[in-house]
């Protein structure tokens, strides 16, 4: 059956990338959660999705020009908590049995952080979480210096109309994954549903997800597909469409 993973922890439920949303999924019977990593101006490492602090704290400006400490000073919108450090959310994750799909994001100008992925790395193998994680980025780039230098763990695609433009259009997108050994491809759900039999052809269902369903109709659409997983914000709703269509 396809698995649940919680986008942003479950940002529709609970506050997005927030310790308690964390925890929160971890109680639900789920297989995997999905969360964002930015560079902080000190070197260490942040979970937040957007580059700028804007939209999910009650500071202002780009994430990576402040340090982890500033940042973990700033508090998250709607939530009695700041900003949690990788460690910090490793470690709320470490006792659950969830996939942990870690998605290593770009700076307020659209560019990768330098020496992110060797930092990332670090962090999963201290924990002892690289047999449950896939690293996750849409620029390829990023993703083949992970797997430089790690050959061994998962890494998966982030991957829209956007991005497959920027790679030379659909054919030429595929090409460029699939010269990345063993990777896993998740795809927004309004490109899949349009270009599903090119990406199975090219990945198989075991290596391909869709994001983000999040009613109950789409997901249980989405139940019936060739795919691996789905990322969705409401993981509540998921489980119920899931349950109704194990119970048909």
């Amino acid at each position: 059956m396809v698995m649940i993973i919680g986008h942003r922890g479950a940002r529709n439920l609970w506050p997005e990338n927030s310790l308690d949303g964390f925890r929160r999924l971890a109680e639900l019977d789920v297989e995997g959660v999905e969360f964002d990593v930015h560079l902080t101006a000190d070197g260490k490492l942040a979970v937040i999705h957007d580059p700028t602090l804007e939209r999910t704290t009650t500071g202002s400006g780009p994430v990576g020009a402040r340090t982890l400490a500033e940042l973990q000073a700033i508090p998250l919108r709607d939530c009695q908590e700041t900003v949690p450090s990788l460690d910090q959310v490793l470690q709320v994750l470490a006792g659950s049995a969830l996939e942990l799909h870690i998605e290593l994001k770009t700076d307020a100008v659209g560019n990768a952080y330098a020496g992110m992925e060797a930092k990332v790395l670090e962090a999963v193998h201290r924990h002892g979480l690289e047999t449950r994680s896939i690293l996750t980025c849409f620029m390829l780039e990023v993703l083949e210096t992970v797997r430089r230098l790690d050959p061994d763990i998962p890494v998966l695609a982030s991957v829209d109309r956007r991005s497959c433009e920027m790679l030379g259009g659909l054919n030429r997108a595929i090409d460029r994954l699939q010269a990345i050994p063993g990777i896993f491809v998740a795809v927004e759900k309004f490109l899949l549903i349009h270009t599903m039999q090119a990406f199975t052809d090219a990945f198989g269902a075991d290596r391909l997800g869709a994001w983000v369903p999040n009613e109950e109709a789409d997901l249980r659409y989405w139940f019936r597909q060739p795919v691996r997983q789905i990322t969705t914000d409401r993981p509540d709703l998921a489980l119920r469409a899931k349950s109704d269509l194990q119970s048909a």
